[in-house]
Order: C-alpha cells, then structure tokens, then sequence
C-alpha cells in the first residue's frame, strides 16, 4: 500500500505549499474547506501535547459467532487460492464531500462487520500450507482483516488525515478493536500488497488470487498488477475467476442462519414504526405542496433513529405516481381520495434490509372501486403465498400471481384475450399493468444474492431459510386509455416478507397490517395519535 502512503503525504505536501505565507493560490474547484489548514512547527509541536486518550469501547459483535461458519464453506469452495474481499471505499457525492460509507455486501458478510465500521478494510482468505497440521486437521484458509491502525492523538495523522484521523472522525476502531470485534486475525492495511503477493504464480502449487473486482477499484488494480508480474495476465479469464467468487458469496447468502433472520425481524419492526409515523402525520399533510416528501422525512428520520438508515430510497407515491413503478423524486402533493403507495424499508445495522410495500386511501376509507381493486393484488399475493412451499421455484409464485392478477384483469373487461391466452408466453398481454416481476431474495441488499447464476436463483428451488418478498400490484397510468376513466391513475402494490421453513413460508411481516378493515382501522388509531416530532 506504498501507493497510498505516497498519494498522502504529496496531499500533505501541497497544503503546505498552498498555506504558506505568500503562496500564490488561484481559486480553484478542487479547493475545500480543509485546504488551509496550519502546518507550522510550532503548530504540530503544540498539537502532540495536552490531549487524554480516547480509547473506543468495543466487544465481541453477535455476528462473530457466525462468520466462521461462513469462512469455511467459503474456503472450501476455493482450495489453494487466495481470496480478497475488499471493504470499498466513500464515494463522493459532490466536490469534497462523500456519501455515507455502506462496505461491500460481501466484506460484511464475511466479517460481520456491519454500519460504517472501516472503510478501505480488505478481508484476505489465506490458504494454508497443504502439509500443514491446519490441512491435515481440515482448514483451507487463514481470514486475515488488513486495516488502517488508528490515528490517535499519539500520531501526526490525527489532525491530518481527515479520512482516519480521530480529531476528523472521532475513536475509530483499529486493529486491536476490530480483532476483538470480529475474531479475526487484523494486519496493518500497509502490508497488503505484500500479503497478496506471497507466493503468487501461474506454476503448479503456487497461489491464484480472486478478488470481489467491483468493490474497490484500488484493491482490483492491486491484484491486477500482482497477476501481471506472476504470470497469469489474461484478463477474460481473471474476469471468470473473479465472477465465480462473487457468484459463490452471492448464492451463499440465500440460506440465511438464525442471526440473519432475527436481524431481518428487527429490521420488519423498525420500519413498522416508520410507517406508523407516516400515518400519523398523514392528516397533517393533505394538500400541502411537497407533502409526499413530508411523509418521507417522517419514515426516512425514523431509519436513522432505529436502524443505520434507508435499505434504499423510499418511494411515496400519491395519486398518479403511484403507478410508476420507480417513482423516487416524491415531489407530489398527497390528495384527499388519491390511493398512496409507500415502498420503504429500515436497514438496521447489521446492515440487513426489510422490504415492505402498502397501499392506503388517503382518506382513511377505501371507495367500493379502490376496494375492489386492491382486494384484487391482495388475492394474488395470497396466491403465491400459497405456491411457495418447499421445494417450489420463484416461477411457481410468479404465475401464481399472474394468473390471478389476468383472472381480475379479464372480469373487469379490461384483459380483451382470453385468460389462458394471456398467461401463454406468446400472449403477456396482463403484463401491461403488471409489468414488474413479483418475488424476489432479501437480506443485506434489498435485491439480495443479484449476482448468482439463475439456475440457483429462478430456477431453484425454494428452501428453508430463504427470505424473499412476495410483491404482486396493478399498475393504472394516467395515460393508459385502454383504461376506464375512473381507474386511470391508481397504482396498487402490497410487499411482504417471507421466510421459508421446514413447515412452510412464514409472513415475517405478518404485523404490518393490510387487509382492508385492518388498514382502515390502523390509519385512524395512527390519525388520533399524537405526532412524534
């Protein structure tokens, strides 16, 4: 990592020059507020004296006893190589300021290390010596978790380094705090690139290395560079070797285990209450300019508050929106007698996501028309609900939605084709107002294990410990004339979680009402609540 050392100190350098008296500087679009900062003797001479130590309070994380589990099947899966999972790093979202770091779905499920614990850690799976005592007792791989050591006030880096440094960022955890968190055996993140590089060639016995390639392009153009100097420079196959080691964390995380489950129970019932504040400052925001953003502050401050924050950007859809299926601006006005579709979910912080969907009248009371409309998307959730037994596939669900989403679509006069017809592949013609698929895996990513072939997503079969959404909804635009008048502009989408069992799926979410007299009943017991905020 001498790269980074390097880029570091001439960024140190070049604040000097730039705050030297005398310096000519122009106005620049690179400059930021922490360009000018003191660099003078006795300035750095006063800053290493009179500070406490600050020592971060960390324990062993529940998640720690569960990753071994997982380094294992890993590691099995990849004898004799070695394999990188980087962390990633802040992406910036303008000029000098960077989003909210989330590491890698991948670093965090291997480390369990979760929120925004370290950015620019890298996991490194080392195999051990094949005639060791470890092989002969079964072990593959040694985990090793390569960090940045704390800049505390015992170094220059404390008020220097605005990405680690403690007087930027408050105690951070280190090497010692996240072994201790972890279990992991932690390295200076400074003796990487040698780590990656021991034993590196393309003859038989030497190490191959795979990296997860998309989570730290720094990390990738590492890895790139020791393959390069070792022998095996061809870029497709490297790709194929990185893309099967993605793949395999990917479909790895389709059996969730009792931590991750109980994580996506906790993550139901936050954002449970983030919809329970919605409804309770629903009333309050009826025809107010930007009130569909007045709704997602209600639910957005609530993910922060229980949880590390939003599992992806809420959707509140009113009226016309709602049938856009990606409707994320939420720059309308919520209207008496519109249908509000809200699409949210709490991340807690474990980083575990849940995925919830409901759709409710805004005056508290749904019309005979919305009534029979939603109880419609109701049914046909119900329907793969039913479908999805052990040993079922997604499409099971799938065309158990359909069939009755066609079903409706046909009795109201609007599906002109017959039923059967339709559901053929060479109709479709129902997909016009379903357009979207209907289930899909959850856990750490909302759109969890995207990475794994289809045969072990789609076309497998459904197993215990798998949690998945069942999201079936009908979708009316405003400028569909094949419509009647008075459905045109409705959007309707009701999104459970499930988890399946040996008994069969589970509504984790079956606390979140929606059957009609119940989101009825919940909208006015949430209306007569007093407001939180």
């Amino acid at each position: 990592m001498s790269e980074v050392v390097t880029d570091k100190d001439k960024a140190y350098e070049a604040e000097e020059q730039a705050s030297a008296p005398g310096a000519n500087q122009p106005m620049s679009d690179r400059v930021n507020n922490r360009s000018l900062r003191p660099n003078s003797d006795a300035f750095k001479a006063f800053m290493k004296t009179g500070w406490d130590n600050q020592e971060p309070e960390v324990e062993p994380l529940e998640s720690s006893q569960f990753t071994p589990a997982r380094l294992e099947a890993l590691g099995r899966a990849f004898p004799g190589e070695r394999l990188v999972i980087p962390a990633g790093q802040p992406k910036v979202r303008n000029n000098d300021c960077d989003y909210m770091f989330r590491p890698d779905t991948s670093f965090a499920y291997y480390t369990g290390l979760g929120q925004d614990y370290e950015a620019g850690a890298v996991l490194v799976l080392n195999p051990v010596d094949p005639d060791s005592e470890e092989a002969k007792a079964g072990k593959t791989h040694v985990a090793e978790l390569f960090v940045a050591p704390r800049a505390d006030n015992s170094t220059e880096d404390y008020y220097r380094d605005p990405h680690y440094g403690e007087y930027w960022v408050g105690p951070r955890a280190g090497l010692k705090e996240l072994h201790a968190m972890t279990g992991l055996e932690t390295h200076d993140i400074a003796q990487l690139a040698d780590a990656l590089s021991k034993d590196v060639g393309s003859e038989a016995g030497a190490v191959r290395v795979r990296v997860i390639a998309d989570a730290d392009p720094q990390i990738t153009a590492m890895v790139e560079g020791i393959r390069e100097a070792n022998g095996y420079a061809d870029p497709d196959k490297n790709a194929a070797d990185d893309d099967k080691l993605h793949e395999f964390a990917a479909e790895a995380r389709m059996i969730k285990d009792s931590y991750e489950i109980n994580e996506m129970r906790k993550a139901i019932a936050a954002t449970k209450d983030g919809f329970d504040r919605i409804l309770t400052r629903l009333p309050r925001v009826i025809d107010k300019p930007n009130s569909e953003r007045m709704l997602e502050g209600a639910f957005n401050s609530n993910a922060r508050e229980e949880g590390n924050g939003l599992g992806y950007d809420t959707i509140i859809a009113s009226g016309e929106h709602a049938p856009i299926l990606h409707w994320m601006r939420n720059t309308g006005v919520v209207r008496q007698g519109d249908m509000l579709l809200i699409d949210a979910g709490v991340e807690v912080n474990s980083l575990y996501t849940a995925d919830i969907t409901r759709t409710f009248p805004v005056g508290g009371k749904f019309t005979e028309l919305q009534k029979r409309l939603y109880q419609a998307v109701l049914d046909s959730q119900q329907a793969g609900f039913e479908a999805a037994q052990p040993g079922a596939t997604y499409s099971d669900i799938h065309h158990a939605c359909m069939r009755v989403i066609a079903e409706r679509l046909h009795e109201w006069g609007i599906l002109k084709v017959d039923v059967e017809e339709s559901l053929s592949p060479e109709g479709q013609q129902h997909r016009r107002w379903l357009a979207c698929g209907v289930a899909h895996h959850l856990g750490i990513d909302v759109h969890d294990c995207a990475q794994a072939r289809y045969e072990s997503y789609q076309g497998a079969k459904i197993t215990p410990g798998m949690i998945f959404t069942i999201e079936p909804g009908l979708y009316f635009a405003k400028n569909d004339l094949l419509l009647p008048p008075e459905m045109r502009g409705i959007g309707i989408r009701v999104e459970d979680d499930v988890l399946m069992t040996e008994h069969g799926p589970e509504w984790l979410s079956a606390g979140i009402p929606k059957q009609i007299d119940e989101v009825e009943q919940w909208m006015a017991d949430r209306a007569a609540a007093t407001p939180a905020f």
